[in-house]
């Protein structure tokens, strides 16, 4: 049994951990890079909590264009209840990027308190609240990005966001072929605007790297 490292389980101890796993009926289950994960049409009533590995969340609509919704690394979380409704019927799915473990909570477990009074029981869904607010500020911070009209204004609005959480380099949680899903536009016009980034002396990057030279991003023309 792998224990995910997770802001779900914090204050909570390895020995607490196994008892969660047993009490609340865990299911752990291994995939392979692509294979599907979880399908928010059909994956109802479950919590996964991603134990190894790195998955995505991604978008379907009814043209076939796919949007990256958010990156998974270990520890990640994700299930209906922290998505917000799905009102154009598009399709939103998990699948596996680098081999991975998810361990799989039934939603009920977690939607009420427990009948013995466990402190780690109610510490868990405690934290599990935590989390649906983090979403919320991810998404906000989404919205933001996909608000920008052009691809220029949407990238250096990420970057943005990036420096201020992890100051003038950081790492980009996913390749450039997925931050082009993810801020919704086309690769080859992405790879264009990053390079003229690059040759005003805007940015440096190198491979998953981003590095802001002067400290800051001043909004441009």
């Amino acid at each position: 049994m792998t224990i995910p490292q997770t802001p779900v389980f914090d204050g909570i101890s390895v020995e607490e951990c196994r008892r969660i796993y047993d009490c609340f009926g865990v299911q752990e289950r291994c995939f392979k890079p692509e294979e599907l994960i979880y399908d928010f049409d059909t994956g109802r009533h479950t919590i996964g909590v991603l134990a190894t590995g790195s998955a995505i969340v991604e978008r379907m609509d009814r043209r076939g264009d796919r949007t990256i919704l958010e990156h998974l690394e270990p520890g990640g979380v994700f299930g209906e209840m922290l998505m917000f409704q799905n009102v154009l019927g598009d399709s939103v799915c998990v699948s596996c990027e680098k081999t991975c473990c998810v361990w799989f909570f039934p939603e009920e477990k977690l939607e009420r308190r427990c009948e013995k009074n466990c402190g780690h029981h109610n510490r868990m869904i405690e934290n599990m609240f935590r989390l649906i607010r983090d979403k919320a500020t991810a998404l906000s911070e989404r919205v933001e990005v996909l608000s920008r009209r052009s691809i220029r204004e949407k990238l250096l609005c990420y970057f943005s966001l990036q420096q201020a959480k992890c100051g003038g380099s950081f790492t980009l949680p996913f390749s450039l072929s997925a931050l082009a899903d993810y801020i919704s536009t086309d690769r080859s016009a992405m790879m264009r605007e990053l390079k003229k980034l690059r040759q005003s002396g805007r940015v440096r990057i190198e491979g998953r790297k981003v590095t802001i030279p002067s400290g800051d991003i001043f909004w441009d023309n």
